[in-house]
């Protein structure tokens, strides 16, 4: 009897030996130690970018962490990045379930949200050709513009005190969004759908950043509706769908009055490629509400945060506002308003711009993936499941791959031998993301915000308002939710330049 049981013990090695990979080196990523039940969750604290960029820097940076029983991957260099993003960016291309998306984007019918498939394919392909495409970009260069210079004939009249900058961006760039996506804008709109419209935005983008604990743990789901989250979440779902559905009625009503080619907006596109059938499946409308919900979520709070973000910067330093004023006011030769054609004469502006997205990326930790299959990165071996986080935020301020990575330099994107973005290092610089799940409405965006601190440096000379902080002691704290907004809103006081004046 006791040489069986020895028999057996003798297969059951051989097997588990012959199943260890060849190398005999493939591991578990390094992992800090964890608590139980919680795992690593208590060391996130308040701004898990910043959280997370200490722990690589103890333990390196491709980094295992567990969230609850979950295995967590984080990203925190551009070796890494790149091993994430491309070496094996089509295994780590899908998306978790998350409760609070999966409730907003009519579980997973939108882009950024959708799972890795044929499906998320063909919605990406519409994406890049009908309404990120430089065509397309191009055709809403009108909507960009007059929104920019209303924005700048407003703060006009506001230059007799401080003008709340972080207010203005928040305008600026929900009204392209929303005339660009929907055919007009409506949230300034002081009748009934506007004033809904701009509280629907608003509790989307705080649904967007909270936390729901099913999501960690599902057996605590249930959580959700003693806190009223799950409420909120269906009250804001329905209040989107409704207000979606009369849109998409209105602009079937219009087409069926006016035809297709009448002030085409997003909307339009979607319904045109539902009628054509270019998907090659049917496209419900569900579809369109979700693809726009995308629009309003990944374009208006990034866009706006980037403009608030470069304008901090640029008022900490007066040698570079200055700088980035002389170059936008030759190139304008007196005139009150900068266009998007001149936007390719303006490098510095575009270095400060780009500095700035380097120090303050939108989503300083990249929507998350999933891992499709078990993956080799490396010497690690990564389970199938594990959701994969990039910390562009610490890649941004890798000492290794920026010289003095805390300070401002927008030089550093002039010197074409400092950096090269497309070869080499390309991953030390990616705000956008990259691969297969990178952001398609990236250029669309930068346009927009060229072009806005553009004109706000040629119409006005800027400074902080009386008894605030010295320009270098400007406060930058950083408050996390979905995007990576300043703290406290951005005030500052407004001078008309002379040779510039708006005149309305």
């Amino acid at each position: 009897m006791a040489l069986l049981w020895i028999s057996l013990l003798c297969v059951v090695l051989g097997y588990l030996l012959l199943r260890r990979p060849k190398s005999g080196k493939c591991h578990l990523t390094p992992s800090p130690p964890r608590l139980p039940i919680i795992g690593n969750l208590h060391q996130l604290g308040p701004q898990p970018q910043r959280s997370l960029q200490a722990l690589s820097q103890k333990h390196g940076p491709l980094l295992l962490l567990y969230f609850g029983s979950m295995p967590v991957l984080v990203a925190s260099d551009n070796d890494s990045a790149q091993a994430v993003l491309k070496t094996h960016d089509r295994v780590l291309a899908n998306r978790p379930s998350l409760i609070i998306p999966d409730h907003i984007f009519y579980k997973g019918k939108d882009l950024v949200f959708a799972k890795y498939g044929e499906y998320w394919r063909q919605v990406k392909k519409i994406c890049i050709l009908h309404l990120f495409s430089a065509k397309q970009v191009e055709s809403f260069r009108s909507v960009r513009e007059e929104e920019v210079f209303l924005m700048i004939e407003n703060i006009f009249k506001l230059c007799s005190g401080p003008v709340d900058l972080s207010r203005v961006f928040r305008s600026t760039t929900n009204n392209i969004v929303s005339r660009v996506a929907l055919g007009k804008k409506y949230y300034e709109e002081k009748q009934s759908r506007g004033l809904e419209f701009m509280q629907l935005l608003e509790e989307l983008m705080v649904l967007m950043g909270a936390f729901h604990i099913g999501d960690i743990f599902p057996s605590l789901a249930w959580i959700g509706k003693l806190t009223g989250l799950d409420a909120r979440l269906k009250r804001n779902s329905k209040g989107w769908n409704d207000f979606l559905e009369q849109v998409i009625e209105d602009h079937v009503t219009k087409r069926r009055a006016n035809g297709e080619d009448e002030g085409r907006d997003f909307v339009d596109v979607l319904l045109e490629i539902r009628e054509t059938g270019e998907m090659g499946f049917p496209i419900e409308r569900d579809h369109i509400k979700a693809l726009i919900l995308d629009m309003f979520v990944a374009g208006t709070d990034t866009t706006y945060t980037v403009m608030e973000w470069t304008m901090a910067e640029l008022m900490r330093r007066p040698a570079i506002i200055k700088k980035a004023q002389r170059e936008v006011r030759t190139v304008s030769q007196g005139n009150s308003e900068v266009t998007e054609k001149d936007l390719p004469l303006l490098p510095y502006l575009k270095s400060v711009i780009k500095e700035t997205l380097r120090l303050h990326p939108p989503v300083p930790l990249l929507v998350p993936r999933e891992a499709m299959q078990d993956v080799e990165i490396g010497e690690y071996r990564v389970p199938a499941k594990t959701r994969v986080m990039v910390n562009v935020w610490a890649i941004g301020r890798d000492p290794k791959l920026w010289e003095d990575a805390e300070a401002f330099k927008p030089e550093r994107f002039m010197d074409a031998g400092s950096i090269d973005l497309i070869k080499k290092h390309y991953f030390r610089f990616i705000p956008f993301g990259a691969g297969r799940r990178s952001c398609p409405g990236g250029p669309f965006a930068l346009t927009a915000v060229e072009l806005a601190i553009a004109n706000l440096l040629n119409s006005f000379e800027w400074e902080l308002p009386d008894g605030e902080l010295p320009p270098g002691e400007l406060d930058m704290a950083e408050a996390c939710g979905i995007t990576l907004r300043k703290k406290t809103p951005l005030r500052a006081v407004a001078t008309p330049f002379q040779e510039n004046v708006f005149r309305i």
